[in-house]
């Protein structure tokens, strides 16, 4: 009986392996089914750890959230090649913005995560399981994109806590995945609290995924991604009729960076 389990296993893994071979479908099904089930069981696992050291919500969960994560990368063959990171030492608070491109953009964001830091991200997120308990656990600070107010009403709290608790926040100004290898055009909330707060921006750039991850193309293989930490910019002494500048500034730096790493002429 157990040989026989052995050998229905052994068959069904042996057929597997073949249509991934044949079928990039079937390939980008099972992996993005793979890294979901991941990310549902490590969030589990490391919500227990967060709940055990640290007792309940707070940025310091960060570090167990991002020791986890980091381990993600070795399933699927991906490596970062990262520079610049000495540019997250500034004093006091800052907003780190980077470009975000798909649902694997959380292996790129643990591979940098300064200490004390917390992402900003949709309210949705917090629904999805043991994947929102964890983000919530980490102090993710949500907001609700469907309500301008209420998203303005929670930057503005955001800007005195990060003052207050000398804490960092990451914003992805895009405001939505984007796996086109170009910026989308920035949503100038990050810009707004950077000024408010009087405290520098820190633009992160990843390198296009699209040489092995695209989901209209069903493509997922492993891969390098290059990551650059740029040298902060200074807000102090900027005022609200600025945050159209820092916003073109900060896009514009950016998207040269972003096609320079891919290897793309801009």
């Amino acid at each position: 009986m157990e040989l026989g389990w052995l050998l229905w296993g052994t068959a069904v893994l042996l057929l597997l392996h073949v249509l991934m071979e044949l079928s990039p479908t079937v390939n980008f099904a099972l992996r993005i089914g793979f890294y979901c089930v991941l990310c549902l069981v490590c969030s589990a696992l490391a919500a227990v750890a967060c709940l055990l050291v640290n007792g309940g919500r707070t940025v310091k969960n960060m570090r167990i959230i991002r020791a986890v994560v980091r381990s993600f990368k070795y399933f699927f063959g991906l490596r970062f090649e990262v520079k610049g990171l000495e540019n997250f030492k500034v004093e006091g608070p800052a907003v780190i913005v980077s470009n975000h491109q798909s649902v694997l953009d959380m292996m790129g964001l643990m591979e940098v995560l300064p200490d004390n830091c917390v992402q900003v991200g949709k309210k949705e997120l917090m629904y999805m399981g043991s994947v929102g308990l964890i983000i919530y656990l980490g102090g993710v600070i949500f907001i609700n994109r469907k309500s301008t107010s209420s998203a303005k009403m929670v930057m503005a709290e955001v800007a005195k806590t990060m003052v207050a608790e000398n804490v960092k926040v990451w914003v992805y100004p895009e405001g939505t995945r984007n796996c086109t290898g170009d910026l989308l055009p920035f949503k100038k909330g990050a810009f707004h609290l950077a000024i408010q707060a009087q405290v520098p921006v820190i633009p992160v750039v990843y390198s296009s995924f699209t040489s092995f991850y695209n989901p209209k193309t069903k493509l997922f293989t492993s891969g390098k991604i290059k990551v650059e930490v740029l040298p902060p910019i200074e807000t102090k002494g900027l005022t609200s009729d600025d945050v159209t500048d820092l916003t073109d500034r900060c896009f514009s730096t950016m998207r040269e960076t972003l096609f320079r790493l891919s290897g793309r002429p801009s």
